[in-house]
């Protein structure tokens, strides 16, 4: 396994991370995902381990706090070999301050997951989502708090825009309090929005990008093609894929090229898929989920080699999107006044 830097940090994680959403299919959303018990969890993470995969990615919210459950059991033993990354912010109860990024929510939300995990502290800890009735300084003061109580060592964001983050990491500047290193977000060769504004933040500020649903919820998993219609018994035949609408005819042009290079290296249409994203600039570490082992182990396999620069082009190619205001109207006018990397 390859380990990266975190942002800019000094702390090292896997390019490939676990993520637990399949953990306990507490409701029906979930149990589309998966409904991994305790012994399967505890095989899949002896699989992670043995493979150089150490950090394992939850939330409260994943059924309501089963997947904080199920992985803290299925680690009992192990935690001086793994890292647990987690998060708070979604709504876990019916309480008015069951939800947000307040200090008495976060405080509350912190101790549970503790809790729930049967660990001592919480390796990375991320805001699920902006909340924007919470002042940012108020969310960044309990953050820092709770890291200089040592309950979590570093902190991060999910799914905020450009200004949230900035903004978050002004005020952290401004008083001295703990900065975000990592942001977890959504990206994927049908959902490259991230390259248009966060992706330039993340260089200049040193933000780490954990990816999640880097196969758009399944529409490039090899499952969906031109000829080809996903089962009912998969995530995208129950929920659909993840993401925004994409162009039913471009997303088959991209899963035809994914064919091509799968044919051409000797591996799978997810694992190119996987790959292309793992090779992209700031990423630190891509969240692969698994219903079962076997998932698992070709998820495990996208790491171990590289696309050439003329299959990666190809995908690129495939898979753009013009921007949408500001950006492409940058795009034109700014050219020699930006690196190359955000102005193709």
């Amino acid at each position: 396994m390859e380990y990266r830097l975190l942002g800019g940090s000094g702390f090292m994680v896997p390019a490939l991370s676990f993520g637990t959403a399949t953990f306990g299919g507490g409701n029906d959303f979930f149990r589309a995902w998966g409904a991994t018990d305790v012994a399967e969890a505890e095989r899949m993470i002896d699989l992670c381990l043995d493979a150089g995969l150490n950090m394992f990615d939850t939330a409260d919210a994943y059924s309501l706090g089963m997947a904080e459950e199920i992985l803290g059991q299925a680690i009992r033993g192990k935690r001086d070999r793994l890292l647990i990354s987690t998060k708070a912010t979604f709504r876990v109860g019916q309480g008015p301050n069951d939800v947000g990024s307040s200090r008495h929510h976060l405080v509350a939300a912190c101790e549970a997951s503790l809790k729930r995990l049967g660990i001592d502290h919480i390796d990375l800890w991320q805001m699920h989502g902006f909340d924007a009735l919470t002042p940012i300084e108020e969310t960044m003061r309990a953050l820092d708090d709770l890291v200089r109580a040592g309950k979590v060592r570093y902190i991060g964001c999910s799914n905020f825009s450009g200004w949230h983050l900035m903004k978050a990491q002004a005020i952290a500047d401004r008083y001295g309090w703990t900065r975000y290193v990592a942001h977890q977000l959504y990206y994927s060769l049908i959902g490259r929005e991230y390259e248009w504004e966060l992706m330039p933040l993340a260089v200049d500020q040193k933000v780490g990008a954990v990816v999640w649903s880097p196969l758009a919820g399944g529409r490039l998993s090899g499952k969906l093609g031109r000829n080809r219609v996903p089962g009912k018994d998969t995530r995208h035949g129950q929920l659909g894929g993840m993401g925004p609408e994409f162009p039913e005819e471009q997303l088959y042009d991209i899963v035809d090229v994914l064919y091509a290079l799968a044919e051409e290296t000797g591996r799978t249409v997810p694992q190119v898929a996987l790959n292309w994203v793992l090779r992209r600039p700031t990423v630190a570490t891509v969240i692969v989920g698994a219903r079962n082992e076997a998932q698992l182990k070709e998820n495990l396999g996208a790491v171990d080699f590289a696309l050439t620069p003329e299959q990666v082009a190809r995908l690129d190619a495939v898979s753009h999107r013009p921007p949408v205001y500001p950006y492409w109207h940058q795009r034109r006018t700014s050219m020699d006044r930006n690196p190359p990397l955000f102005v193709k």
